[in-house]
């Protein structure tokens, strides 16, 4: 049987954003239940272990489809951001905080409005594709409205600065292989995306660099914004 081809924007498409909508919200009403010791610590085990499984699933589902190589190394940015959301939720550990908040957020995001798949509803890389990046925006989100952890100007610059460190592997692996292209370093994906707006490769490259830097800054005036309008509504 053929796989059926993923469409921008189709009734799979929406029916993935309306899902993430639907999840981001419910953390957002239950924020206060969710701070209770009990409930926070299964809520930040089970959501560790849902985003574990996509992974261990999508390599599993390689090998057993006998075509697992070097570019299914998870070495793309939302794949890393995965790897760093489990390891921050299962240990508590609120140093990953910045670089998850940005970076997760930001490419998880990208991925949501633009994804970059080939199989739709209702296919198993159609599930663990939303799955895992819902997934990613909802640990982020969890940290900062039920735990009530802040960026700072100065998480900015820290996960700027982390997403070149992240960047070195991938270009290593793009530059050694001739073959990958992890975080898109070495050329626009094949399907559509928002890069499509910019200038062709390598100069791209250059313009993400500001681009980067525009929209953390969006994501920190976002939640100071958010901050104080909700200290105005409670006073």
């Amino acid at each position: 049987m053929s796989k059926l081809g993923f469409v921008m924007y189709s009734a799979a498409h929406i029916a993935g954003l309306l899902a993430a909508l639907a999840v981001f919200t419910l953390i957002i009403v239950f924020r206060r239940p969710l701070r209770q010791p009990k409930l926070n610590r299964a809520f930040r085990y089970g959501l560790a272990i849902i985003l574990f499984c996509c992974e261990a699933s999508l390599q599993l589902s390689y090998v057993l489809e006998h075509n697992w190589d070097i570019g299914s190394m998870p070495f793309q940015l939302c794949s890393l951001m995965l790897l760093l959301s489990v390891v921050m939720l299962i240990s508590n550990h609120k140093g990953l905080y910045s670089i998850l908040f940005f970076l997760g957020s930001m490419g998880a995001l990208q991925a949501l409005l633009t994804p970059n798949l080939d199989e739709t509803f209702p296919q198993f890389r159609y599930f663990n594709f939303f799955i895992a990046h819902i997934c990613i925006i909802g640990a982020a989100l969890f940290i900062t409205v039920v735990e009530r952890f802040r960026p700072t100007f100065r998480s900015v610059l820290v996960a700027w600065i982390w997403l070149h460190l992240l960047a070195i592997p991938a270009a290593v692996t793009n530059l050694v292989t001739g073959t990958t292209n992890f975080m898109f370093l070495a050329g626009k994906p094949e399907t559509a995306s928002l890069l499509d707006l910019l200038a062709p490769w390598p100069w791209y490259l250059l313009q993400l660099e500001f681009i980067v830097i525009f929209i953390c800054m969006l994501l920190f005036g976002f939640t100071k914004l958010v901050d104080r309008l909700y200290r105005s509504k409670r006073t």
